[in-house]
């Protein structure tokens, strides 16, 4: 268990970079560790992103940190740990109108994914492609040069933490944030380690950059309002995969 083994540091622990919890490294790219473990196996969607950037994995190392000084049970510590892995500002507010959208809300009998980060935070695990952050030169891992399916390294993180994690929460749809963690899905996939009726795919980033995709994908701006560098056709075919997706898994559960 990972965090049994870096438990002894988090307590003074201020920063990711720590030389105490190095987990491995590989040319250019470190893995650290950071308190990610809690896993909401009662979980009907996975939000996957990439990696936890280096703010994140701070705040969560305070945060066990504070929660075991206190006397806290590690359970309750990597718990309260976990719940920095939540999206805000403009971003969640992008993911959850495009989750409404296709559908998530009725599959889960909700009225609005919104309760995704209140009410209904028993039915969401936010979770990463690689579960440990990742840094190249020091600054965070953004997916590529190299991708996660070409270093030996990550390829390994991939299959020791991912696999086992999504396999732990069978039912759950997963939603993968980008290309490149949806090109790790499809690795995982290849290697048999994932069933692909449970990825939801298509759905734009919802980063503010994609701003004209998501309005497109959300039916607020008219196709002739596009500009040369959006593809209507490809965020229409995946909206209709996505909805597809998430119809097929409702009439299974």
């Amino acid at each position: 268990m990972t965090f049994e083994y870096y438990r002894h540091a988090l307590p003074d622990c201020r920063n990711v970079h720590d030389s105490r919890l190095l987990i491995a490294k590989e040319g250019a790219l470190e893995v650290r560790y950071a308190p990610f473990d809690h896993v909401n196996h009662d979980a009907k969607l996975v939000i996957l992103g990439i990696t936890p950037g280096e703010q994140q994995a701070d705040a969560a190392i305070l945060e066990v940190g504070r929660a075991l000084r206190s006397g806290e049970s590690d359970a309750v510590a990597l718990s309260r740990a976990k719940a920095h892995a939540s999206f805000a500002g403009p971003m969640r507010t992008n993911l959850v109108a495009m989750l409404d959208a296709i559908g998530l809300n009725k599959a889960f009998g909700i009225a609005s994914c919104a309760s995704l980060w209140g009410a209904n935070v028993d039915l969401v695990h936010f979770a990463s492609a690689l579960r440990y952050p990742v840094f190249k030169d020091g600054k965070n891992y953004t997916g590529s040069s190299p991708k996660m399916t070409t270093s030996t390294l990550l390829r390994q993180q991939l299959l020791s933490y991912t696999t086992p994690e999504l396999a732990s929460i069978p039912n759950a749809l997963i939603l993968p944030l980008g290309p490149s963690v949806i090109e790790a899905c499809r690795y995982l996939v290849r290697e048999d380690q994932l069933d692909p009726l449970r990825i939801i795919e298509g759905v734009p980033h919802p980063s503010g950059a994609n701003g004209e995709r998501i309005s497109f994908f959300l039916g607020r701006k008219e196709r002739n309002a596009l500009s040369r560098q959006t593809d209507p056709v490809k965020i229409e075919a995946g909206r209709e995969a996505a909805l597809q997706t998430v119809a097929k898994w409702r009439a299974m559960v």
